[in-house]
């Protein structure tokens, strides 16, 4: 295959693992960073990292995503919406003694706990070298050809999918498998728990790892704890709509030295309990990206970035026996062509 790109962004990774890379950083959980990982596991308890997965509730975190949609399937005969409590010895045969059910869900994949995949955010960048910004993804892939739709058949197979990610779907992170070393910063422990929408300067952040000995290595997913998904399990399912889209801490990404240490930690994931893990850049008339820790993470460096996890009862088990790290078990659906993907990560200590 002819290379995709003349020029890469400044700093970033593309072609590293590569021309065809789709991995990123992921490429670093290698069977050391797994072994790692497994060093870690002393008390063989394991915490689940998910909210349940029609959390949020309604649509007031995001307009575009809703909770999951459960219906049963179709019968024996194609009756839709029917296969659910079957007793076998009505409606299908006298002899049989079964009950049967079987469902179908219509899922917005990045409603609940979610990793973003690389194909989540690209950017316009002259990726050709002729001195005009084109839409690329990471590692120079294109909409249209690599990342298809909206378009029918997207997917080339018939089944009616309208959009498709031939290129960086979550399903190589799935292949690849995600488990390995990680370590948990508590930003919630550190600011009292503050219920504040604000931002974590590197000042902040650094003295945090130093507090808690934090020792973030090549490879390393990081999570960071701010408390945002522990109120929306407090919230069951009925968010305040007027405070769910600015509360609890945020990384600051208009701080340069936070992308700096993105950069230069050599993390492979970057992961928190909040919204978008960063907040929103300030308006400019300049052109600039809505989003730098995601414009840096999935554009420039091939970082998967994880939201919406549920760190409360991993993190408060942590700063009782005074542990930051863990194995954490974390691959995505491998469901091909996704931009992002519900999970349940599982974190053994």
């Amino acid at each position: 295959m002819a290379k995709r790109w003349k020029q890469r962004p400044d700093g970033s990774t593309w072609g590293d693992w590569g021309d065809d890379d789709e991995l990123g950083r992921i490429n670093l959980v290698t069977s050391e960073k797994v072994l790692e990982g497994v060093r870690e596991v002393r008390a063989g308890r394991s915490f689940s990292l998910s909210l349940p997965l029609d959390l949020p509730g309604g649509s007031s975190l995001n307009q575009r995503r809703y909770p999951p949609i459960l219906r049963p399937t179709e019968d024996l005969a194609r009756k839709p919406d029917t296969f659910y409590n079957v007793v076998a010895r009505d409606s299908i045969h006298r002899s049989f003694t079964d009950l049967w059910s079987d469902d179908v869900v219509t899922l917005w994949l990045q409603y609940s706990t979610q990793w973003d995949a690389l194909v989540h955010q690209g950017a316009l960048f002259d990726a050709d070298g002729d001195g005009v910004a084109e839409p690329v993804y990471y590692n120079g892939f294109r909409p249209g050809e690599d990342v298809v739709g909206p378009a029918p058949d997207a997917k080339g197979d018939g089944s009616g999918s309208v959009s498709f990610a031939r290129r960086l779907g979550l399903e190589h992170m799935a292949a690849h498998g995600v488990q390995g070393r990680a370590v948990l910063i508590d930003i919630a422990h550190h600011l009292d728990h503050t219920e504040e929408w604000r931002p974590v300067g590197w000042r902040t952040l650094r003295d945090i790892i130093d507090a808690d000995g934090v020792e973030v290595r090549p490879g390393d997913i990081v999570l960071l704890h701010t408390g945002f998904a522990t109120k929306i399990l407090e919230w069951n399912g009925q968010p305040d709509a007027a405070r769910i889209q600015a509360m609890y801490p945020y990384l600051d990404a208009m701080d340069d030295d936070v992308l700096a240490w993105i950069v230069e930690s050599g993390m492979s994931a970057l992961v928190a309990d909040n919204y978008a893990v960063e907040g929103w850049a300030p308006a400019s008339r300049e052109p600039h990206t809505l989003l730098p820790i995601h414009h840096l993470c999935l554009f420039k460096l091939g970082v998967p970035l994880g939201e919406l996890w549920y760190l409360h009862e991993l993190a408060a088990w942590l700063r009782a026996h005074g542990r930051t790290s863990f194995l954490l078990t974390a691959p995505p659906l491998r469901l091909p062509g996704t931009a992002g993907s519900p999970l349940t990560p599982v974190a053994t200590v």
